[in-house]
């Protein structure tokens, strides 16, 4: 007896003339957060990959990927690229959770609980 996964593709079905609606912002990987604060710092440094994969004792390869966020490298890789790069694993994981903070609230508008109005987040309802 085979089974079959379920197919959660959603349908979406158009009257003619409807402009296609524009696909939902996904949430960044922490992934690709991190690996892009391991390439900033990198090239702040005007330093290369070989040279930075030499001083972790990562291969070159591998930490092309981390950075590119196609590798969800160990903490031990993170420490050790962070530490070429004279960061420490806390410094690392700070600035990636900063760009997720601002990636998020850049597509979120206003942090909830926050109304922007003089109320203080005070809410009537009839």
């Amino acid at each position: 007896m085979t089974s079959q996964a379920p197919n959660h593709a959603r349908v979406i079905h158009l009257r003619p003339g409807t402009p296609t609606p524009a696909p939902e912002p996904r949430e960044p990987l922490w992934r690709h957060l991190v690996g892009d604060v391991l390439r900033r710092e990198r090239l702040a440094q005007e330093r290369t990959l070989k040279d930075v994969a030499d001083e972790a004792r990562i291969s070159m390869p591998y930490l092309s990927e981390v950075e590119r966020g196609r590798k969800e490298a160990s903490s031990e890789v993170l420490a050790a690229a962070a530490q070429a790069l004279g960061l420490g694993l806390g410094d690392l994981l700070t600035r990636a959770h900063g760009e997720l903070v601002r990636v998020t609230a850049r597509r979120a508008g206003p942090a909830r609980g926050v109304s922007g109005t003089a109320h203080d987040g005070l809410c009537l309802a009839a």
